[in-house]
């Protein structure tokens, strides 16, 4: 079993940054592909970053190419999600997740955070 715990979250300006993480415990990560995914009030959970399990593979959604980063240290059982230039739009709660297989759909993850809330103002 992984447990997940996410941190970071907070009320924010648009235009501001901020960088949330993610810490596991119970097993390494460092086999598994990591994903963040975000849920609007009243909308589907959707996929924001993932990793490969090595570090060497990144891929984002359209809405966050070019402005959020995801990365990760083995060493320390972490992931980070580095959010530059937030906008309204990115309002969300934001999960971690583990996955063997990963990739850009939540049924590929196996084991999830309870989440961390982002809040963006105009």
């Amino acid at each position: 079993q992984v447990q997940l715990a996410e941190s970071g979250g907070g009320l924010v300006q648009a235009g501001d940054s901020l960088r949330l993480s993610c810490a596991a415990s119970g097993r390494t990560l460092s086999r598994y592909t990591m994903g963040w995914f975000r849920q609007a009030p009243g909308k589907e959970r959707e996929f924001v970053a993932a990793i490969s399990w090595r570090g060497g593979t990144t891929y984002n959604s359209d809405s966050t190419k070019g402005r959020h980063t995801i990365s990760r240290d083995n060493a320390k059982n972490t992931v980070y999600l580095q959010m530059n230039s937030l906008k309204p739009e990115d309002t969300a709660v934001y999960y971690c997740s583990a996955g063997s297989r990963g990739g850009t759909r939540d049924y590929e993850y196996d084991y999830w955070g309870q989440g961390t809330q982002v809040t963006v103002s105009s």
